[in-house]
């Protein structure tokens, strides 16, 4: 048998020459990144700004307004027209980034009503509130891909651990754990969470632990089967007559073995919750309203049929996420694939 650190590097090796999916991952990354580095190209705050001598990064900590020129003390609101004549003055200066808008900031000097459409100050237009699409757009990309990591993690953590108990031990352990699995997926996941969703109060964290407790199972059953096969295999068979714990086996001889179907799922994983907190968004069940979403964007877009830049930009940014993460995926499932004519 083939040593894991070797089949993972051949594996690796399959997949980067899959041209498709190994450019989807690096725009898939790029737009991570970006997304996550939205604070530094959208927001209303600037990056540095001089005021007699002094210098400020508001980025990082916004100075109150009596620092800069003003008479009180609560935090600087740099679209405040005393703030802007008072930078400048000769002597005062301050470096925006590339999109002077934070994705809930209203833009107080728009001339057409909102939704406004793309103009030289809003690139992709403005929504029904005056806020900036460019700068929502981003963190929504940026809170949906966080949403889908941090899920995919703890859903894959769980399902690795049932499927590996259930496959390795066998018995009544799989026994239980099977009837367990049927009596919870037999619960309806939608409505559990619409009715939670609906009776507290919204937060992101209780929407990752509400998906986490439904998006196991499918993976655990992969697992099962795979620890099912190989707790018989000769080199699991000579571990234990060596007197290793089960602990020890499952983790370093059979979990390593047994990863291939863990990793050719996970971006259909990801791309699964996207799709999931989307549609709550959409719902008006998911994250706070403050917060930028996919979905909620889309929501507007529905309720605004004329600014067809609300809508369209944000099904454009899905579907193009979404088109992405299947072509890592069918990377992934052709780099593991077990047989592959003509490969080695």
């Amino acid at each position: 048998m083939t040593p894991p650190r070797l089949a993972r590097a051949r594996a690796w090796e399959r997949f980067t020459q899959h041209r498709a999916g190994y450019l989807a991952l690096r725009v898939l990354t790029g737009l991570l990144a970006l997304g996550t580095l939205s604070p530094l190209i959208c927001n209303e705050r600037p990056l540095i700004a001089r005021h007699d001598g002094v210098v400020y990064f508001p980025i990082l900590h916004n100075p109150p307004e009596s620092a800069v020129g003003g008479a009180f003390g609560t935090a600087t609101d740099w679209q405040d027209p005393f703030v802007r004549d008072e930078f400048a003055k000769p002597g005062n200066w301050t470096v925006f980034t590339l999109d002077r808008f934070s994705p809930n900031t209203v833009d107080l000097d728009a001339l057409a009503p909102n939704p406004a459409p793309p103009s030289a100050a809003n690139w992709l237009g403005t929504d029904a509130l005056g806020r900036d699409l460019v700068a929502r757009l981003l963190a929504g990309f940026a809170v949906s891909m966080g949403f889908a990591l941090v899920l995919t993690f703890l859903s894959t953590t769980l399902g690795l651990a049932a499927g590996a108990m259930q496959g390795y031990f066998g018995g009544w352990i799989d026994l239980v754990g099977q009837r367990l699995i049927d009596v919870w997926s037999a619960m309806p996941a939608l409505y559990v969470l619409i009715i939670t969703a609906a009776l507290f109060v919204p937060s992101l964290a209780l929407l990752v632990l509400l998906f986490a407790l439904f998006g196991w199972m499918g993976l655990a059953d992969y697992v099962r089967a795979e620890f099912l096969r190989n707790r018989n295999l000769e080199f699991v068979v000579a571990a234990r007559a060596m007197g290793f714990s089960s602990w020890y086996i499952m983790r370093r001889h059979i979990l390593p073995n047994s990863l291939a179907p863990v990793l050719t799922f996970v971006p259909f994983r990801i791309g699964e919750a996207i799709l999931g907190l989307s549609a709550l968004d959409f719902l008006g069940l998911g994250v706070p309203g403050s917060m930028p979403s996919l979905g909620e964007l889309l929501r507007e877009g529905r309720e605004n049929l004329d600014a067809w830049w609300i809508s369209g930009t944000s099904f454009a940014v899905l579907t193009t996420t979404l088109l992405l993460l299947t072509c890592v995926g069918e990377g992934l499932r052709e780099a593991f694939a077990v047989r592959r004519p003509g490969k080695r």
